[in-house]
């Protein structure tokens, strides 16, 4: 995956309804699960206990948090793209947020994602973007959103 560049906010016109460079794969260990979990309190066996899950899990493995793949959007788009004026970029929100498959542990994931909409937002640029986050080897996406992101110059 090559990362998309531009030099300021006026270039990101050219992006608007075009889909950006597919995402590369990462692989969501247990350890990764553990750490979601201690940070948001979400400790429930199917994320953590790895014997129980075996034993009565349909997937017969820990699962991630669905809000877990969410969490990671901002940095698996920050991968696919970039603006060298940026001086900040915050998190506005998301819509249409589902999670049509369980992420198994050792799952390999990556971001398929396009620019839906750019508008101007304050002294900056307000994007929304259609992200798919694909599991590797399975039909159904670990997640599929709209999420909003604010860039600042």
């Amino acid at each position: 995956m090559k990362k998309i560049v531009f030099e300021n906010l006026k270039e990101l016109s050219d992006i608007e309804g075009k889909q950006l460079p597919v995402g590369e794969w990462y692989t969501v260990t247990q350890q990764m699960i553990n750490d979601f979990a201690n940070a948001t309190l979400d400790k429930q066996w199917i994320h953590i206990d790895e014997e129980k899950a075996a034993k009565y899990s349909p997937t017969k493995t820990t699962i991630a948090h669905g809000f877990m793949s969410v969490s990671m959007l901002s940095e698996l788009i920050s991968k696919q793209f970039e603006v060298k004026s940026v001086t900040m970029g915050l998190n506005y929100g998301l819509n249409k947020v589902r999670f049509p498959n369980p992420v198994p542990v050792n799952s390999e994931l990556r971001l398929i994602s396009s620019v839906k909409l750019i508008e101007d937002f304050q002294n900056g640029k307000k994007l929304t973007f259609d992200c798919t986050i694909e599991i590797k080897g399975q039909e159904k996406p670990a997640c599929v959103a709209e999420f909003i992101f604010v860039l600042f110059e």
